[in-house]
């Protein structure tokens, strides 16, 4: 999957490498972190997006974790899972697709003002090609915004999500969108909210003058 020295193909094994559209077929109507981390990522996403913002909600699901209190221009999610998709309230439209069989994504350059990707990068085989669309997608200035934790269907997760510690994994990513190319420095958030699942962020902006 990879021939960069510094992405070993290894970084990338699954212990289930069957079919993913199959894997997620059945919708799961649950959440992937606890109530308060959930509120704290909210809360993230209130201070980092502007209102007026078109906004990608990347491997969504039938939650986006946006704040009620802002509106934005358009949110446009993209999952595995029709059903769940179907169910978000926030989406304004939404695409499916497996992004481990084409990373490409349908939408013009320059399509969107943020792009996020909440508690699932790790489930990623091609994470460096799907991050270089996601430059390709946000307008100058545009930030993404990588949310994780701690959970994990982990079967499906890759090996350095599986195995890496916690700071390995947010250099990993950061990696990824230095390798992804369009980005400027990746900046780390710890949001973890105490005796709750942690919140660890990473943010990178679109590199590019600004209209």
């Amino acid at each position: 999957m990879s021939d960069d020295p510094e992405l070993p193909a290894a970084l990338f094994e699954r212990i289930d490498v069957g079919d993913d559209l199959q894997f997620y077929e059945q919708p799961r109507f649950v959440t992937h972190i606890d109530d308060a981390t959930i509120a704290a990522l909210t809360d993230f996403y209130r201070e980092r997006l502007a209102p007026g913002a078109r906004v990608l909600d990347l491997m969504s699901s039938w939650v986006s974790h946006l704040p009620e209190d802002r509106t934005y221009a358009s949110v446009v999610g993209h999952g595995m899972n029709a059903a769940e998709l179907g169910h978000n309230p926030r989406l304004d439209a939404w695409h499916q697709q497996d992004l481990n069989a084409d990373p490409r994504l349908p939408w013009p350059a320059q399509s969107f003002d943020a792009a996020l990707i909440a508690v699932s990068i790790q489930y990623l085989t091609r994470p460096v090609e799907v991050l270089a669309e996601l430059a390709r997608l946000l307008a100058p200035g545009g930030e993404v915004i990588i949310a994780i934790s701690h959970r994990c269907f982990p079967t499906k997760a890759i090996w350095a999500f599986r195995t890496l510690a916690p700071e390995e994994r947010l250099r990993l990513i950061a990696l990824f969108l230095q390798r992804a190319g369009g980005f400027e420095a990746a900046v780390f958030h710890d949001r973890s909210p105490e005796a709750a699942d942690p919140l660890w962020i990473l943010t990178a902006r679109r590199a590019g003058e600004e209209d």
